[in-house]
């Protein structure tokens, strides 16, 4: 019995574990589900992105995260479309909490990013660069690596 429970309760973790992250878009929920979890294992360098990326406070941050029930990821899109809209971030948090589960496409529909506008283009291109960027400190995923590394010198150099 006790087997029967262990195994019931490591399945019940594994499925809760895994992710869905629906934006319309197979590229950017991969990095999106990428993002979520790489910031877990560095929640804080997340805050200290996120906070300086979209010139915020922790206060915001952490109320998404913790009052919203939000994803990394949730949080990164809700902070990329209220900068876009310019809409209070409160007001998509909202969106989001009323929406989540039809996905971020129709909570930027609400906060008027029309299908195919230059802002939605804006938004997929933001969040899957800023996600790109924004996945923890010291895991040798900054945004910033040159791709100096180790080839070994075995090229034959510029002519």
């Amino acid at each position: 019995m006790k087997k029967f429970i262990f195994l019931f309760l490591l399945i019940s973790a594994t499925a809760s574990a895994q992710l869905k992250v629906t934006t319309g878009d197979a590229d950017l929920d991969n990095s999106l589900i990428a993002l979520n979890k790489d910031a877990k294992n560095a929640l804080e360098a997340f805050k200290n992105d996120a906070i300086e990326k979209f010139n915020t406070t922790k206060a915001v941050v952490e109320n998404l995260l913790n009052i919203h029930k939000m994803e990394p990821s949730d949080v990164l899109m809700t902070l990329e479309v209220a900068q876009i809209t310019t809409k209070p971030v409160e007001t998509v948090a909202t969106s989001f909490d009323k929406n989540k589960s039809k996905g971020w496409g129709e909570i930027a529909k609400e906060m008027g990013i029309k299908p195919g506008s230059k802002e939605f283009h804006a938004l997929k291109n933001n969040a899957k660069g800023k996600s790109n960027g924004m996945k923890g400190k010291g895991k040798g995923n900054s945004s910033d690596d040159k791709g100096n590394g180790n080839g070994k010198g075995k090229g034959k150099g510029k002519k």
